[in-house]
């Protein structure tokens, strides 16, 4: 009972119905291209969480390396190495710019890092002593920042493209569940309507014939008395009746004789 309840509040008519139909041709179009949607999206997913888990894998190894490299360049070169890299530096050799990626219709933010070599060049820092191991360092941490924005990028489309399958996968549900099945008992309740006018429609015309159909024949009836009627006071003196006839030869007998 309540999916027949479940449908629109509407004038039960032939242009309502074809309006309905419409709509629900476009629900079910949307329907088909949501779930499409949502299974490209879904594929993708699948696809980041898979190079997620991997470059997570990868990091462990490349913050060891990285750190440990630190720890030979302090060594080679001092504890006062922090401070000398510092003040050498005086712009960032690497640059991350952001951009999008568009995937079945959501866009994907995605980080790109650039490298200045020139940068890398004029770096005069252990030129004294342990410039080999900090140039070690410098590459190891450059190789880490490279897998952090890597890894940035792909959390940060891990996220979106799970707030967009969550939102894609409600409207396939709203439209499967609500829409097309309160279109669809509306379209049953406008037919049914329909067929209950039309079969009103055609009783009412087979009373109208009924009664037609009496009337002429009580107009017939009525014609056929009034012929008899009129028939039956037509006078009846037209030529000579046996009784007339009758009284003529009496006379004739009681004539005087005749004398040749």
């Amino acid at each position: 009972m309540s999916g027949q309840t479940q449908r629109l509040n509407v004038v039960p008519t032939v242009t309502m119905l074809g309006v309905v139909k419409a709509r629900l041709v476009g629900a079910t179009r949307g329907h088909a291209l949501l779930k499409k949607k949502s299974d490209a999206l879904t594929v993708q997913f699948r696809q980041i969480l898979k190079k997620i888990v991997s470059t997570k894998e990868s990091m462990g190894d490349i913050m060891k390396t990285s750190s440990f490299a630190l720890t030979e360049a302090k060594y080679v070169a001092g504890d006062n190495i922090k401070h000398v890299v510092l003040e050498n530096v005086r712009e960032a050799s690497l640059r991350v710019r952001s951009r999008q990626e568009n995937v079945a219709g959501v866009k994907l933010p995605k980080f790109d890092y650039t490298s200045d070599a020139d940068a890398a060049k004029s770096d005069l820092t252990g030129l004294a002593r342990g410039g080999q191991q900090v140039q070690q360092c410098r590459a190891a941490y450059v190789k880490a920042i490279e897998v952090l924005v890597e890894l940035a990028s792909l959390q940060t489309s891990f996220l979106t493209l799970d707030e967009a399958i969550k939102t894609t996968n409600r409207r396939v549900n709203a439209l499967e569940n609500v829409v097309k099945p309160r279109l669809e008992n509306t379209i049953s309740y406008i037919k049914g309507e329909l067929d209950e006018l039309e079969r009103e429609d055609f009783f009412r015309l087979k009373k109208i014939q009924g009664y037609k159909k009496r009337e002429i024949e009580k107009q017939l009836q009525l014609q056929l008395q009034l012929q008899m009627q009129s028939s039956s006071k037509l006078p009846v003196n037209i030529g000579v009746s046996f009784n007339s006839s009758h009284n003529l030869l009496a006379v004739a007998d009681k004539d005087d004789d005749i004398i040749f």
